[in-house]
């Protein structure tokens, strides 16, 4: 659905973006993250048709985003993190005016607005003016005006911005519930976000591409570094658990005081690691106090990515 390859943008001496390719397939939710400045906005801004890139190819719905941009932008609805809104209109009169452009009319017209102020939590301010609304009230009249044409591709640049909790968590759902009729590319700094609702994640730094995979093989790289901690009484020499099989690695934390050790322990096969280590650790008389599995979050995973990529470009 969107397809994106080798996209560069500069500003000046400045590249924004650096050969940047990826694809959403058809029906996906896809998080799209990055640092700020990392060139996300930049690169939604180019496939909205805002902005032209210096180089590369973006196609939408198999329309080329640069030479036949009014066809793509039929297309998609696209949500910009600072919604352009005319403040001195009220809510209706501003869908009113934006279906009209869209070419919406007539019972339609009337039945799409009705849909995205119930869908989008504005019924109960219709027609008030936008200029007096909060700004997670008005972030929500930009999501309703990316809605109103019911494009099959919705491109949303910090769509929670602004919002409180409840209304974060509300637009969660919905984000959920429009990724089974809509292509969507999501940004957000949000990760728990990502974990709610989308199925795959491009992460982007320093105007390139870091990771792009599905959110279940994030996920794996999240167990495969997962860590067994454990809390062992004793004075001995903790450097003894590294003997035991598929053992990888293990980090010591002595608490003299307390005469305990702090094991941080990986290995090849974690879910048969527990067993083994309590065992071990009777066998060889140490008291065994605490042991928990620890696995890295999506932010944990995040800051590794953007952290290796900025030490492999310095």
């Amino acid at each position: 659905m969107i397809h994106v390859s080798q996209l560069t943008k500069y500003y000046g001496d400045y590249p924004a973006v650096q050969e940047v390719s990826f694809d959403v397939a058809a029906g996906q939710v896809v998080g799209f993250l990055g640092p700020n400045g990392a060139g996300k906005s930049t690169t939604m801004r180019i496939l909205a048709g805002f902005i032209t890139a210096t180089s590369g190819t973006a196609t939408i719905a198999g329309h080329d985003v640069f030479w036949d941009s009014v066809e793509v932008r039929r297309k998609i609805g696209y949500m910009p993190e600072s919604c352009p809104l005319y403040k001195e209109m009220r809510v209706n009169e501003y869908l009113h005016f934006r279906a009209g452009i869209k070419g919406i009319y007539g019972s339609q017209r009337r039945q799409r607005i009705g849909y995205v102020l119930d869908r989008c939590w504005l019924s109960d301010v219709d027609r008030q003016i936008i200029g007096t609304l909060s700004k997670g009230y008005r972030q929500r009249v930009g999501l309703a005006d990316a809605l109103l044409a019911n494009p099959p591709v919705l491109i949303l640049d910090e769509p929670t911005a602004g919002l409180d909790p409840a209304q974060i968590r509300s637009t969660r759902g919905l984000i959920r519930e429009l990724g089974q009729q809509h292509t969507i590319l999501l940004s957000t700094h949000i990760l728990s976000e990502v974990e709610a609702a989308c199925d795959s994640v491009i992460i982007i730094h320093r105007g390139r591409v870091a990771v792009s995979c599905s959110l279940d093989d994030l996920k794996a790289r999240a167990g495969a570094r997962a860590q067994l901690v454990v809390v062992v009484g004793g004075t001995g020499d903790a450097n003894i658990f590294r003997t035991l099989p598929g053992v990888l690695d293990v980090r010591i934390r002595s608490h003299a005081a307390a005469e305990t050790q702090e094991l941080r322990i990986t290995a090849d096969d974690m879910n048969s690691l527990a067993p083994l280590v309590s065992q071990f650790a009777t066998d060889n008389e140490w008291r065994l106090l605490e042991m928990r599995v620890e696995r890295p979050t999506l932010e944990d995973l995040f800051v590794q990515i953007t952290k290796k990529e900025a030490a492999a470009v310095v």
